[in-house]
């Protein structure tokens, strides 16, 4: 049996964990002293709310080797193999954690750990990618190569509302270089070789929203593809993504999502964006 593990960073559509079979091991999120375990101690609306209430910006801390070691000795059966799929390792220290439990088990249970380099719903693609090659009958190698596929193509393209959150965690690459900028600007981030990189901004948040649709079609012209919306508590800048990703790109499946309170940490609320990928000739059987 292949069992499929990820982190709290992935953004799952409702339903997709419990038809893929995922299990998602939650990151604990700091308010100040307070630590609470992602979904579990704290909602999505309690997240929202602390962040109103206390008006401090929060911080998460990276799984441990110990966590994904409890983890991967409770759901493995003797012969089982586990594909555990994470948060970029640019971004993160949780592949690093990752490898290191599969060392520590490999006589006892084989883990294969797969560095996503890249986070939120490209992590959720990917796990429903595996899952159903798997259900099709693939071999691994044959559904690594296909996450090694996806994470060469796939681009997240995002808007900030805020430069605090960006700033404060330091996981946005070259965000100093618009901090000057404290008019309505809008931040532009896309990940590139595995990090988050400020490319540039703009003067609203419209613009801003055109803006990533019109990279996302530069990026994958007329190729057939997969699209998640994603924000941060932005339905309507959701809505108005997804009508221009229609007009604008090929696409064979959308699906709008929020984005993980894991993720949010750094980016703050109010971040919208699209995560995007070519879909192979050969994915219609597996699709």
């Amino acid at each position: 049996m292949l069992h499929i593990v990820t982190d709290g960073t992935a953004d799952f559509p409702t339903g997709w964990v419990e038809k893929y079979h995922i299990h998602v091991i939650p990151f604990h999120i700091h308010f100040g002293e307070e630590s609470f375990l992602q979904n579990v101690d704290i909602t999505e609306e309690d997240f929202y709310r602390l962040i109103a209430e206390r008006r401090i910006i929060p911080k998460t801390s990276q799984l441990s080797p110990q966590q994904l070691e409890a983890v991967y000795t409770r759901i493995a059966e003797p012969g089982d193999t586990i594909l555990s799929i994470h948060v970029g390792s640019k971004l993160s220290g949780t592949y690093a954690s990752a490898v290191a439990a599969a060392r520590k088990l490999a006589d006892r249970i084989a883990v294969l750990p797969f560095d996503s380099a890249a986070g939120a719903a490209a992590l959720a693609f990917m796990c429903k990618e595996a899952r159903e090659m798997d259900t099709a009958g693939f071999p691994l190698e044959a559904i690594v190569r296909r996450l090694e596929a996806i994470r060469e193509t796939v681009r997240v393209l995002l808007t900030i509302d805020t430069l605090d959150y960006a700033r404060m965690s330091g996981r946005v690459k070259a965000i100093q270089a618009i901090l000057a900028s404290l008019l309505q600007l809008k931040p532009i981030v896309e990940l590139k070789e595995g990090e988050l990189i400020a490319t540039g901004k703009v003067r609203s948040r419209i613009k801003a929203l055109q803006h990533v649709v019109q990279r996302a079609k530069e990026e994958m012209g007329k190729q057939l593809v997969d699209v998640a919306v994603v924000h941060a508590r932005a339905p309507q800048d959701a809505l108005r993504l997804a009508e221009m990703a229609k007009q604008a790109l090929h696409i064979r499946e959308m699906v709008t999502t929020s984005l993980s309170t894991a993720v949010t940490v750094h980016l703050g609320p109010r971040t919208a964006g699209l995560v995007v990928y070519p879909v192979e000739v050969g994915d219609a059987a597996v699709g």
